[in-house]
């Protein structure tokens, strides 16, 4: 269930009213007259089943609200209403499968800002990244994967190409280009901080190292994983069971890669440079493929669902 704040102006409330009211999907709303003051206007409240909410939004932008008002939506954790049970009953569709694409919207341009605290944490993931290919240690290199933001930039692209929102493609790309070239110059120097002060050696870059080869020698199981960890974690940015991110993070060596990257730079290993930049290339096309495959089959799906919507919409409801 999700709670739908509208704030609208005088002259569109009577319309974005009967929107509601004659939606199905909706099983409360309420009305405070004259209580916005910014726009001009009324405050419009609705519980709104998340399997309708794609055809609530569209109908309420084709009206303009949300150039003259806003919209906003929360999901609703708890609630326990009669008329809410009812109202996903009619809808057709699963709750936890639902897309809201204006929530996936929203989340993906928030993931590809391009600012210090990103910067930040994709410095310090590729440190510990680095760091770990030097200690040959995998809980290090887990921790790494955790704490690279990258993944939310790489979804978004797959949400601009299925949604055609081209601009949302232009910050994605430039996000992970930078962030990634940003975080790999920071290790680099530090990398020569620490070569200089005798903390790293060449065979730290060269010598065997069992437990991180698989940073720089990349292969077909890759690319796979890649897909696989990339389809799970848009699953779980769009459906209202958002777990599973973890594991997303720690299957793929981006952030790795990138750290191994920065170590073969300031030691002058080719080996160890190409190596990573193919496995960094690998693991970053087969998630955009594969949150592109995702988004574009929910996409096919709930169109269809829409449309069962319509045709449900267009006939009485009786209870069982």
């Amino acid at each position: 269930m999700l709670h739908m704040r509208i704030l609208s102006p005088a002259a569109m409330t009577d319309d974005v009213i009967e929107i509601l009211d004659r939606d199905t999907g909706v099983s409360g709303l309420a009305v405070v007259r004259g209580s916005s003051l910014k726009p001009r206007g009324d405050l419009v409240l609705a519980d709104v089943a998340r399997e309708a909410a794609n055809d609530v939004i569209d109908k309420l932008r084709a009206l303009g609200v949300h150039r003259e008002g806003s919209i906003e939506l929360d999901q609703v954790r708890t609630w326990m209403s009669r008329s809410g049970f009812d109202a996903e009953l009619r809808t057709p569709g699963s709750s936890a499968d639902a897309v809201v694409w204006a929530e996936v919207a929203q989340r993906s341009y928030e993931e590809t800002e391009l600012n210090w605290t990103y910067l930040s944490f994709m410095t310090m993931a590729t440190m510990i990244a680095a760091i770990a290919i030097v200690l040959d240690s995998q809980i290090l290199v887990i921790g790494a994967m955790v704490l690279g933001p990258e993944f939310g930039a790489i979804a978004a692209l797959g949400v601009a190409l299925v949604r055609r929102r081209f601009v949302l493609l232009g910050h994605a790309a430039r996000t992970l280009l930078l962030g990634f070239a940003a975080a790999i110059v920071v290790t680099f120097l530090l990398v020569l901080v620490g070569r200089g002060l005798g903390w790293i050696t060449l065979d730290d870059v060269t010598g065997p190292r069992p437990s991180t080869a698989f940073i720089y020698t990349p292969d077909k199981w890759s690319f796979i994983v890649a897909v696989i960890a990339a389809a799970a974690g848009v699953l779980a940015l769009t459906s209202a069971k958002a777990a599973g991110l973890a594991g997303v993070f720690i299957s793929v060596t981006t952030v790795p890669a990138a750290g191994n990257i920065a170590l073969g730079v300031a030691f002058g290993v080719g080996d160890a440079i190409w190596g990573s930049t193919l496995q960094l290339a690998l693991n970053l096309s087969g998630m955009a493929l594969a949150g592109w495959a995702t988004l574009a089959l929910q996409q096919a799906v709930w169109s269809r669902v829409a449309v069962r919507r319509a045709k449900a919409m267009s006939r009485p409801y009786r209870m069982l």
